[in-house]
């Protein structure tokens, strides 16, 4: 049987683990494959080693909102065979959030933080996420920790940059994998709340759902299971690694993916 973490972010997006490091990493916790699914990019694609002692393979992560529901969906897509197809779709999220965080910068700097944008990490050596201000500012001592009061009196709760960018929809999102010759499968569906929403995206080609993620509760894995029992669905699972750029410790292999998303994947 593989053992596989189907949900993992490296340095090409929010993670702080670059892809060598995460792969090291899996090999030492045991994993047999692992499916990196960068935010709104498959960059990573391209980086990916030939030969590595385990199977690597590249997802995506799509970030898309339903703002007739107010939902906030991450779709997850596997075995893309068009990549530039894809691409296409996402590549304005990640300028305009490149361009959202430029904008905090400059009202944190107004604030006496005192960033240099050239002294910041950046995903994929190229656009800034929160994470990588909030690394910055922990760094320098301008910030007690990545996650602590500061970063949720800034960046939400009415805070001085708690503001966001306009997401894709779903339907915008799923219909990007699925064109793409995808595998699509709703992540985290208990961590967000939208289970409403999977009859629609089954209607569109939904091929799975993620079940094994550490936020998720058992009634949520409950209702998980079975709305996959009613469309036909494959299941899955993984850590939904970050590294320090996330605030729940978790580690690789934490959340292994079912036997059904593993057979899907890796046929």
């Amino acid at each position: 049987m593989i053992k596989a973490d189907m949900h993992i972010h490296s340095t090409v997006s929010d993670g702080s683990f670059t892809i060598p490091e995460l792969i090291s990493r899996a090999k030492e916790n045991g994993l047999d494959a692992i499916v990196i699914t960068d935010h709104d990019t498959l960059s990573h694609s391209k980086q990916l080693p030939e030969h590595s002692g385990i199977r690597v393979t590249a997802g995506i992560e799509i970030s898309a909102f339903d703002y007739e529901k107010n939902f906030r969906v991450h779709i997850l897509g596997y075995n893309i065979r068009n990549i530039d197809l894809i691409e296409k779709t996402v590549r304005p999220t990640l300028e305009a959030r490149h361009e959202n965080s430029l904008k905090q910068i400059g009202i944190l700097n107004q604030h006496g933080y005192e960033i240099d944008i050239n002294d910041l990490k950046k995903a994929d050596g190229k656009y800034i996420y929160k994470q990588h201000i909030m690394e910055n500012l922990v760094r320098r001592k301008k910030a007690a920790e990545m996650f602590g009061n500061f970063y949720y009196s800034t960046f939400k709760n009415g805070g001085i940059c708690a503001f966001d960018i306009r997401y894709i929809s779903p339907l915008e999102a799923l219909k990007a994998i699925k064109n793409s010759g995808g595998l699509a499968v709703l992540a985290h569906s208990g961590q967000q709340q939208n289970f409403s929403l999977i009859p629609e995206l089954v209607k569109n080609g939904l091929d799975g759902l993620e079940l094994n993620h550490h936020s998720h509760s058992p009634k949520d894995r409950e209702t998980i299971r079975e709305y996959a029992e009613k469309y036909s669905l494959f299941l899955t699972g993984g850590s939904d690694f970050h590294g320090e750029f996330e605030p729940v410790d978790v580690d690789l292999g934490d959340f292994i993916a079912e036997q059904s998303g593993i057979e899907k994947i890796f046929d």
